[in-house]
Order: C-alpha cells, then sequence, then structure tokens
C-alpha cells in the first residue's frame, strides 16, 4: 500500500469533499445539522483518505476530548449488558466516545480506575450504584467534570443518580412469593459489602418477610457472588440440607439461574417443588427454561437517560445541580413462581 505524501487534516477532507472545514466538523461532531446526502459525501472521503481527528490537538487548545468513561463493577454474564449498550449508543449518537472500564466489585480499584479516566480528560462520569469511597467521592467533587451514578435512585444520594429503588425491587420479589403462601423461603444473595444494590435488595425482602411474620433461619441463607456456577453448588448444598424450604429469592437473575439449575439437578419440580424469583430480568431470563420469574430493572431506559443527562450537562457547563430520576421496576411473573404445594 502506498503511503500518503502529506499528512491529511480537516482541510484536506473538506477540499476533497468540496465543503468547509466548519462542515465536517459538524458532520462528525453534530450531524443532526447536517444534510444526509453532505455527510455521506463527507464519510466517503474520510474512509477514502483515511482521516482521524487528533483528540489530543483539541484538549491543548481548550476544546471537549469529545470522550466520557462510564465505570462498571464487571462486564462477565449480562448483569450490565443492556446499560452499557444503552448508554454506549445514545452517547455515540450525541457525537461522543465511550471509554469503559471495570473494577471486580472492589471500590479501591474503582478509585485507581477513575483516575486513570480523568487523566485521559474525560468529559463526564458515569458509575454504576451509589457505594463508592470517600476517596472517589473526594475526586468526583473536586474535579470540574459532570458524574452521574446509574443503576441506583436514593433520594439522598451525593451526586446525581439515574436508576430504581432497589429496595423496591426486593419489595416485590418478597411479595410475590408471598402472594403464593410460600413461607419457608430461603435468601440467595451476593455478599452485601461495598454494593449497595445488592444491599437494599436484601434489607426490603428480610423487612417484608418479616412484616408477614416470617423470620428466615440462618441456615437458610446462603451467599453467592454472581456466578451461575457458584450459586449452583450453594443451592445444590442449600436444597439437599433442607428440603422443606419452598421458595427461593435470589440477588439477581444470574444467581437465579443458577438456583434453577441446581433444582433440576436435584429432581425438584418448579414451580410444584419449588418457586424462584430473581431480580433484574436480564437478557434470556425470560427464554430459559422454565422463563424465570423476576422483577424488571430497566437497565436500557437507564443505558440512556444517564446517556443523555451527561451530555446535556457538558452542554450547559453544569456540574454543580444534583439531580435524581427514578426508573420504575416491575414484576415478570413467569413459570418458576406458583403457589406453595408441599406439605
Amino acid at each position: 500500500m502506498k503511503k500518503q505524501s502529506h499528512k491529511i487534516d480537516i482541510i484536506s477532507v473538506a477540499k476533497a469533499a468540496g465543503v468547509s472545514a466548519a462542515t465536517v466538523s459538524r458532520v462528525m461532531n453534530h450531524p443532526d445539522l447536517v444534510n444526509p446526502t453532505t455527510i455521506k459525501k463527507v464519510e466517503r472521503v474520510i474512509r477514502k483518505t483515511g482521516y482521524v481527528r487528533n483528540r489530543a490537538a483539541q484538549t491543548i487548545h481548550g476544546r471537549r476530548s469529545a470522550t466520557l468513561g462510564l465505570v462498571v463493577p464487571t462486564v462477565n454474564y449480562s448483569i450490565f449488558a443492556e446499560l452499557v449498550q444503552s448508554f454506549n449508543d445514545t452517547v455515540t449518537d450525541l457525537g461522543f466516545t465511550l471509554l469503559l472500564a471495570t473494577h471486580g466489585y472492589d471500590l479501591r480499584a474503582e478509585h485507581q480506575v477513575l483516575r486513570k479516566l480523568l487523566e485521559h480528560r474525560v468529559d463526564g462520569i458515569a458509575l454504576i450504584g451509589l457505594d463508592h469511597s470517600d476517596d472517589t467521592y473526594q475526586l468526583l467533587i473536586s474535579r470540574d467534570v459532570p458524574v452521574v451514578a446509574a443503576w441506583s435512585f436514593s433520594e439522598t444520594s451525593r451526586i446525581s443518580c439515574i436508576g430504581s429503588d432497589n429496595r423496591e425491587a426486593g419489595r416485590q420479589a418478597a411479595k410475590h412469593l408471598l402472594s403464593f403462601g410460600h413461607r419457608r423461603v430461603g435468601l440467595v444473595f451476593p455478599p452485601t459489602q461495598e454494593n449497595d444494590r445488592a444491599r437494599d435488595r436484601l434489607e426490603a425482602v428480610e423487612l417484608e418477610l418479616r412484616d408477614a411474620g416470617i423470620e428466615i433461619p440462618d441456615r437458610w441463607r446462603v451467599r453467592s457472588p454472581y456466578s451461575v456456577a457458584h450459586a449452583k453448588s450453594v443451592c445444590r448444598e442449600l436444597l439437599s440440607e433442607h428440603k422443606d424450604i419452598t421458595g427461593l429469592i435470589c440477588g439477581n437473575d444470574i444467581i437465579a439461574q443458577g438456583a434453577v439449575s441446581s433444582a433440576m439437578q436435584l429432581g425438584l419440580r418448579i414451580p410444584e417443588d419449588l418457586s424462584i424469583v430473581g431480580i433484574g430480568d436480564f437478557a434470556g431470563s425470560a427464554d430459559m427454561f422454565p422463563a424465570l420469574s423476576t422483577v424488571q430493572i430497566p437497565a436500557q431506559q437507564i443505558g440512556i437517560q444517564a446517556g443523555k443527562y451527561l451530555v446535556q450537562s457538558i452542554a450547559n457547563s453544569d456540574v454543580s445541580e444534583i439531580v435524581r430520576r427514578k426508573m420504575d421496576v416491575a414484576l415478570k411473573p413467569r413459570a418458576t413462581t406458583g403457589r406453595a404445594v408441599r406439605g
């Protein structure tokens, strides 16, 4: 391949396309303001010449980097997949590039990841949940960039938040099993330290059951990280040792999927012998066999709203006002829950 004899810049692209440099810039940053025919013409020249914007030069000259950082605990399984995809699609359509990072449910690691993103001069930051270290909160306060916590909602959040009330999700999961007459209920949740989503759900479940006169024995409570394999293992042990349990409430759908698998391996009929409810309504939960009853967290809408909020905050140069938006959860009753029939 013959090497370009001169550097391709925005002026070269503009000349080749027969438009102004400002038009080329609008095509890349604000295509909604440009005629579709012109967009195609400019994009054809960009592909042909291999032109790439110099983001660093834009930053040096005081312009936005047009990048956003999204920090999630994990990309394993499908827990945050819908949120990440909808957030990315939203900000991309608005002219931004997403930098994605994970911290493995380690808030110390999250702080280091966040520092690296800020070193890259991202224009805004999105985090998952509201449990963050004091160092992270202090770092966010000290930087002049918009930030939003996605997934969780709280009326007392220290930063802007767009998400669901996880306590309400827990309440709905518990009420669903109670509505079928279940009173011998096991709880399968992840560790709740440094995880406000799991902690709020578990506390709400326990309160709802207690209000119904049900106290869960410690031996009916087990912990599992967000892993189908690990959930299968702990649930198989739980259900083998405590055959009188008729219902399981799981901290999310990944754990619930493991619970369903272990119950079927033990020969339990679902839901005749055992009802199982999750939280999340992740991709595949409705299509598994049997279809999983769960409480839906509107991950796609949360991602869209969080992306729009960050871009709007950048456009308005507004980082001081705290915005809190609650996205409703919704019970999705399916085939894994039913009336308790075991005596």
